[in-house]
């Protein structure tokens, strides 16, 4: 049997720690004063459970794990309380139509346009990036968790319906809305 040293030190969580979970938090939530209040938080919970780490992933994975919940709970939050979305789905169906054709195609006054950063270049991507995050901000507190948690933390569609308590109608609506409102906010804002 393998022992592995626990050696946690908890001393030296916020120098190693900090910037990583702060960008990490900053890119899900795009608040700073929360994202540092929610990294503060994960220390101050894993602290309180220090003695419950048991070494089967590094620190920074534990510390991780424990900022996702906390980050989940803020999602949770920020969407309780907004009405179901059910009977939107008859207009989700409406909008989609006045994108296509009946024959699946785009529309061509719909048609999506190209961004302009089809080679990359640095200086280009990290403007593009202040954009998105600004588009991002303007999205309502559900569909920015919903669009979140699918599309930078990669979550499965059945753990985003479970964690958020949206029904899968509602979640493939507020993917369908948040789509399309940062596609035109991105053409609005940055070609």
């Amino acid at each position: 049997m393998l022992l592995i040293d626990l050696q946690v030190n908890p001393h030296k969580w916020v120098e190693a720690y900090a910037d990583y979970l702060y960008a990490y938090a900053i890119t899900r939530i795009n608040d700073e004063e929360q994202a540092r209040d929610l990294v503060q938080e994960t220390f101050l919970a894993a602290l309180e459970r220090v003695d419950k780490f048991e070494g089967k992933s590094t620190e920074r994975t534990w510390l991780t794990a424990i900022l996702k919940n906390k980050i989940i709970d803020v999602y949770r939050k920020k969407s309780s309380g907004l009405i179901n979305i059910d009977k939107d789905v008859a207009k989700a169906e409406q909008e989609q139509q006045d994108f296509f054709e009946e024959d699946g195609h785009w529309n061509p006054e719909r048609r999506p346009v190209a961004f302009g950063i089809e080679e990359y270049d640095p200086l280009h991507a990290k403007e593009f990036n202040q954009v998105l995050q600004s588009c991002m901000k303007k999205l309502p507190a559900l569909w920015l968790a919903v669009f979140t948690m699918k599309h930078v933390d990669d979550e499965p569609t059945e753990t985003i319906c479970t964690e958020l308590k949206v029904s899968a109608a509602n979640y493939w609506v507020i993917i369908h809305r948040a789509k399309l409102n940062l596609r035109a906010c991105l053409q609005k804002n940055w070609i």
